[in-house]
């Protein structure tokens, strides 16, 4: 009995909370590039480009997926599995659909008969066992499990259906081919033939057969005006530079070397090479394959990036200040590369380098909210500044953001006596303690 609730148990824990356990990866070009091809198809579903974010995961599995709020989490292996970004915009607007629709509050909503049915069938299951039933009562909980089990995949499959063809309408709208989003269902398709997936009960599964989300998209996708627009060749360019980056930077480096030998001079290799000699700890290779990205586009601001991030972690800050500054300006202040330049600036140990570290990182923690590398580097640059109250702040936002209320709370009350009172830093340390405090009560209570 206890295996039988188990299994539903954990069932239900895999489908509604695919993101317990994995990684992000944040890059500045990904994000631009992410935002950039989303926004037609995110417009045309109703919804703000502002609002909505593509979030990358470290996982070499072919997946993508939205577990609340208006965040798309994509997997790295689906970045790779993908031959052009167009591929990857079908699968974009898929889970775009499951945005606008409200797919997962609706999913917690039909949660709800299932486990009814499955407690139900428990409670009749044991009274039965409880009659001397054994086979019998086991009989009733497992049938009970399996019908709860049957509704709940009957209904992941109908949304799955529904954002697909929301996918197709966002698609058309945006004036976007959807032969991607046909190649890469034909993807997965050949995939469940590879690994010999070929009797498969399409009613045990979370999501319809690939073969029949091909047949019900294909009519709808070539009657498109968008069906034979070719597809954008910038963002092709920048999907091939961000693709062979990723695979750098998330693979073995003899994998990568490998794949990319120095006999490929072409830009995406020396992308990937260039993590993978960092990765290998062989500094003058990386920033050898740095410098043929500058030759290449000596004003690329990622290009910049990447040098100054070898030369900052290769234990040469003072040298790293230079493209970092340029990539920091080339890129209109991205929050992610002037982090990294207010980092290389602490990193020097010259205190006058420390008053363009603070005006460096609050513009980026002003334009990034999920930064606590950002929050932790304006902390330090404070407290090297001798100005206790600021980096107490500092701290009290990256222990905030994190959910470190205690740590929120105490720093956040040491800047409350120690900023001028009624200030506006004064005031957010007042918010960050009294948020932090409400929610280390509610927690409290829960463990109760």
């Amino acid at each position: 009995m206890k295996r039988l609730i188990a299994a539903f148990a954990v069932t239900v824990l895999v489908w509604a909370q695919p993101a317990a356990a994995q990684s992000i990866l944040r890059d500045a070009e990904t994000e631009s590039l992410f935002a950039d091809m989303a926004a037609p198809m995110i417009k045309a579903a109703g919804l703000s480009p502002r609002d909505v974010k593509i979030v990358l995961i470290n996982d070499d599995s072919i997946n993508a997926f939205v577990a609340g709020g208006q965040i798309v989490y994509v997997h790295s292996g689906l970045l790779q599995a993908a031959d052009n970004v167009n591929e990857v915009q079908g699968v974009v607007a898929h889970e775009l659909g499951h945005i606008a629709d409200g797919h997962v509050i609706l999913g917690e909503q039909a949660m709800k008969p299932a486990m009814k049915m499955q407690l139900l069938s428990m409670v009749l299951g044991l009274a039965t066992l409880a009659m001397g039933g054994g086979a019998a009562g086991m009989g009733v909980m497992a049938a009970g499990q399996q019908a709860a089990m049957g509704q709940v995949l009957a209904f992941s499959r109908n949304q799955e259906s529904a954002a697909d063809a929301a996918g197709a309408r966002y698609l058309t709208t945006a004036g976007v081919t959807g032969k991607g989003m046909l190649s890469f269902f034909k993807k997965l398709q050949n995939q469940q033939y590879r690994y010999g997936y070929t009797n498969i009960d399409p009613f045990a599964q979370t999501h319809p057969l690939s073969s029949v989300r091909i047949q019900s998209l294909t009519a709808d996708l070539q009657a498109s005006p968008a069906w034979n627009k070719p597809i954008d060749a910038k963002l092709q360019e920048r999907f091939l530079r961000v693709k062979a980056k990723l695979f750098g930077y998330v693979s073995p480096p003899e994998t990568t070397l490998s794949k990319y030998p120095d006999s490929d001079q072409s830009i995406y290799a020396h992308y990937a090479r260039a993590y993978a000699y960092h990765k290998a700890a062989y500094p003058d290779k990386a920033e050898a394959e740095a410098a043929a990205l500058i030759a290449k586009d000596p004003k690329d601001p990622y290009f910049e990036e990447i040098q100054g991030q070898i030369l900052l972690e290769s234990g040469k800050p003072q040298e790293a200040l230079a493209p970092l500054r340029a990539a920091t300006m080339g890129s209109g202040q991205n929050a992610l590369i002037a982090t990294t330049f207010g980092h290389a600036l602490i990193a020097t140990e010259d205190k006058r380098n420390l008053p363009e570290a603070v005006k460096v990182l609050k513009v980026a923690v002003q334009r990034d909210e999920d930064n606590p590398f950002a929050w932790v580097q304006l902390g330090t640059a404070y407290e090297q500044l001798g100005d206790e109250p600021r980096a107490a702040l500092a701290t009290a936002e990256r222990a905030s953001m994190m959910g470190d209320n205690r740590t929120a709370i105490q720093s956040a009350r040491y800047a409350m006596a120690n900023l001028t009172p009624n200030t506006s830093e004064w005031i957010r340390a007042q918010d960050i303690a009294m948020t932090s405090a409400d929610a280390a009560a509610s927690s409290k209570k829960k463990r109760r």
